[in-house]
């Protein structure tokens, strides 16, 4: 495995970081030195996050317990954290691992610095720095479907991480969400959230549904012998809107407990909402150089 690597994109104001499985894009907004500093507080603790993380990775792909584990890596007491209030599920701290390292990456560029906005974009799993009076506009995942793609969260909120499950993703499902995206207090509790929720989107037993233990498809999976889904044929309307309830209720549940601000979720063309997701089209937000686009897929 190559050492952790750095570089500039095409248009030279977002930083892209990889090591392994990790991959990030970053931009801060702000004074030339003060973000110029992020970049490298960020790029100085990336350094060792994947060897932390490897260190404790067998405790990792544990289920989670109503008592938390004490964990000696800060990015994996952000992950035992995220899962913890879903332990009567089943879920293990990895559910969490996207999120919970972006938010480590956007701490270390914002510890002593004044920045107006900065964003860590792991893979579509994404931890949000705002200060106050600033906005960012967010381009959300599976959003096809007659639902905007763009979504604002202002400073005020409390939105401070976005993220997106479902089966057509890079990490297994055992639901058959397209994609369900939340909005969360942070990138790590948005990431464990969208996790179960994109799982609870499904119909068991569906002839239509195929499925494969998600050992065969990666040994190592956290997931063991539990069916993931590897493959969605055509489902009537009719079972779209079941699957997408049974979603729906775990995510209301959720918000009510305060664990997300909102969720959506998207299934063979239908859309389920639980909460609200503020549109930049509304006269909340007016042209400034506050806001800015950044894509979340």
């Amino acid at each position: 495995m190559n050492g952790p690597q750095a570089h500039w994109l095409a248009d030279g104001t977002r930083l892209h970081l990889n090591h392994g499985p990790i991959d990030l894009v970053i931009e801060a907004f702000g004074e030339a030195f003060e973000v110029r500093a992020a970049y490298e507080q960020a790029v100085a603790r990336f350094q060792n996050i994947l060897p932390e993380l490897v260190e404790e990775l067998p405790a990792l792909r544990q289920p989670v317990a109503l008592k938390r584990r004490p964990f000696g890596g800060p990015t994996a007491r952000r992950m035992e954290a995220a899962v913890s209030p879903l332990a009567e599920c089943f879920i293990t701290p990895m559910a969490a691992v996207a999120g919970s390292v972006a938010d480590e990456v956007l701490a270390a560029m914002v510890s002593g610095r004044k920045l107006d906005r900065a964003y860590v974009n792991n893979g579509g799993d994404s931890a949000l720095h705002l200060a106050p009076g600033q906005s960012m506009k967010l381009a959300i995942a599976g959003t096809g479907y007659g639902f905007t793609d763009r979504i604002l969260v202002r400073a005020e909120d409390s939105v401070r991480g976005v993220a997106t499950s479902g089966w057509r993703g890079r990490s297994f499902s055992l639901g058959i969400a397209d994609a369900v995206t939340v909005l969360a207090c942070c990138g790590a509790a948005a990431d464990a959230a969208a996790t179960l929720i994109a799982n609870a989107v499904d119909l068991p037993g569906h002839p239509a549904v195929k499925r494969q233990p998600a050992f065969e498809l990666a040994p190592d999976s956290d997931l063991g012998a539990r069916l993931v889904t590897v493959g969605v044929a055509m489902v009537s309307p009719r079972e779209t809107a079941q699957a997408l309830e049974a979603g729906l209720a775990v995510a209301e549940d959720y918000r009510r407990r305060g664990l997300i601000t909102a969720a959506a979720l998207f299934l063979n063309g239908a859309t389920a909402l639980a909460g609200s997701f503020p549109d930049p089209r509304s006269d909340r937000l007016r042209p400034s150089d506050k806001t800015k686009d950044f894509v979340h897929a």
